[in-house]
């Protein structure tokens, strides 16, 4: 879909959620035959002409100045995050040359992680693809280890496995959020090839995702409260906290913690113990093979 379009769609979705009365017009009369705002509202509260709206909307005009992304954005009562996708939108596409680099985590990352055993932590990358994640984290959501690479995404996670529906309480709100920070990085990067097959695939498979992706909504994660119930500890509900890593800013590390003395707290360690026998378990299998039986003790079958 091109820049035009989106940028189209965006602005036509942030006019239907906006009612007359928000934006501070007259109460809506009887008659009213769309829902929210007419063009003209728009562009009379914007300070621009009806036609350079509508132009703007049917995708015939291109980067509009930040003035007009300014009013458009104070007329639609955009928070931070909106309005810096407001602008993505607008931006002129150029082509990239060739297609970013493949991400790599840096070995300290990996180790400092793995070094967390008490506090799950996975680094997110470009349109949601986990690239690292430790034991406990992997104990509370998913192995992604035991993925294929192409299969290790968070969102793809949450909308086909429907072990993910089970462990969030709150599942409509994560999901959606999540698909609020994929739209982010849309219009940041709307060549991305592989970040097209992802929303290609989920737009397929799954309806609720189609839905709030038409929604155009847009979500930045930076700290935030997830209910969980895990199937061998029970409930547990989760702080978390997201960090861009230095060196490379589309790559986020996700701290989870609970309160100190709470249930969730006791559950979390609970499962961060059990992890921890697993992991034992199978170092042992690994180290330890079957003996090889004895030849000379073989009873000859016949």
């Amino acid at each position: 879909m091109s820049r035009r379009t989106e940028l189209g769609d965006f602005l036509r979705k942030c006019r239907a959620d906006l009612t007359p009365e928000h934006a501070g017009l007259p109460e809506s009369q009887s008659g009213r035959r769309v829902r929210g705002l007419r063009r003209e509202e728009v562009a009379a509260l914007a300070g621009v002409s009806v036609d350079y709206y509508t132009r703007l909307e049917q995708g015939r005009h291109s980067s509009p100045s930040e003035a007009v992304l300014d009013a458009l954005a104070r007329v639609f009562r955009l928070d931070a995050v909106g309005r810096a996708h407001l602008a993505d939108l607008a931006r002129p596409v150029r082509r990239s040359p060739a297609p970013p680099p493949t991400q790599r985590v840096r070995p300290a990352m990996h180790q400092l992680i793995a070094s967390m055993t008490d506090q799950p932590a996975l680094i997110l990358g470009r349109r949601t693809d986990v690239l690292a994640s430790n034991t406990l984290a992997r104990a509370l959501l998913t192995d992604w280890t035991q993925l294929p690479p192409r299969h290790r995404n968070y969102t793809r996670w949450i909308f086909l496995d429907p072990a993910a529906r089970e462990a969030f309480l709150d599942w409509p709100t994560v999901a959606a959020e999540v698909v609020g920070t994929l739209r982010l990085y849309a219009g940041r990067n709307p060549d991305d090839v592989r970040l097209n097959e992802l929303v290609g695939e989920l737009t397929i498979r799954s309806a609720d995702f189609r839905r709030w992706w038409n929604g155009h909504q847009v979500h930045e994660r930076t700290y935030g409260v997830k209910r969980m119930m895990h199937p061998a500890v029970g409930p547990i509900t989760l702080r978390f906290e997201a960090l861009s890593l230095p060196g490379d800013p589309e790559q986020t590390l996700f701290l989870y913690s609970t309160d100190p003395g709470s249930p969730s707290h006791d559950n979390l360690r609970l499962l961060g113990l059990l992890a921890a026998q697993q992991v034992a378990g199978a170092a042992a299998a690994v180290s330890d093979p079957p003996p090889v039986p004895d030849a000379s003790r073989t009873v000859d079958p016949s």
